[in-house]
């Protein structure tokens, strides 16, 4: 049984526990969001806990979307997106007293890939924007061989489909006959698993499969920050506010700024900040 004083510990730990979760744990960051920011984000995170042994970091990846809904509700402290956040969403945010600051971590190129065996080297903005609203269903059509043409588009979810959609198909609707994937990763499989494919993934995910140019321009680092290639975004993270300096939220956050930062983005594949 236990005693009086065993009870006041208990209880007095109980409280502690509780008032520390509802404050939030300073030695632990909640990361979710974009799988195309995924490998920025887990690279920061092993680089920063290696320094910082007593923080924790997760990192996980469910796509753009519930990177703005974690930090709508509080569910996460870094909200990953690989677009800018909505308005709608920013007034979502505001309703719940909570305020969205942007972080422009990086840039990215989103790379059109197809089969490795597909000899199509390259294809016009539009021919892209036709093959993708199903007017153009056959490889022949672009100069390829006489092969259905099977179009592999990130799920709605993803900031890389809305971003595609803003820059190729505009207000055009994606084909019925396209497949639906939940990650980057997933759509490299696909494509090389698949002589008739095509798909888009960030610069970070072309190994394996073949980057077409678009309008002869190739999907490079050094023709985003050129912007001359046509499909390019930014790369965001999102915080409740602006971390309080010093801390390990702010100290995460901000190592984009810093140089080994810029080192970890560019062997990610992506293009650091200036």
């Amino acid at each position: 049984m236990q005693t009086r004083k065993q009870f006041l510990i208990a209880g007095l730990m109980a409280l502690t526990l509780a008032t520390a979760h509802a404050a939030g744990d300073p030695m632990k960051i909640v990361v979710d969001g974009s799988t195309t920011v995924g490998p920025i984000a887990k690279a920061f995170a092993e680089y920063y806990m290696k320094a910082h042994p007593d923080v924790n970091i997760t990192v996980s990846e469910s796509g753009s979307g519930n990177g703005a809904k974690g930090i709508i509700n509080g569910a996460c402290d870094v909200g990953t997106m690989s677009r800018a956040m909505k308005n709608e969403e920013l007034d979502a945010a505001k309703a719940k007293g909570r305020n969205p600051v942007q972080h422009t971590v990086a840039f990215d190129g989103i790379a059109v890939v197809v089969h490795p065996g597909n000899p199509v080297k390259n294809l016009a903005k539009d021919q892209l924007r036709d093959i993708f609203t199903g007017e153009i269903k056959n490889w022949k059509k672009v100069g390829g061989p006489d092969l259905k043409i099977v179009v592999i588009s990130r799920d709605t979810n993803s900031g890389t489909y809305e971003t595609f959609q803003e820059k190729v198909t505009k207000s055009e609707r994606v084909t019925d006959r396209a497949e639906y994937v939940g990650s980057n990763g997933a759509v490299r499989q696909r494509v090389q698993s698949t002589p008739g494919a095509i798909g888009y993934v960030g610069l970070a995910f072309t190994e394996g499969v073949k980057a077409v140019t678009i309008n002869g321009i190739e999907a490079t680092t050094e023709n985003v920050i050129a912007k001359k290639y046509p499909i390019s975004r930014g790369l965001y993270m999102y915080t409740n506010g602006e971390p309080a300096a010093g801390t390990p939220l702010a100290d995460y956050v901000g190592l984009y700024k810093t140089e080994e930062g810029k080192k970890l983005i560019g062997e990610q594949g992506y293009v650091p900040v200036k």
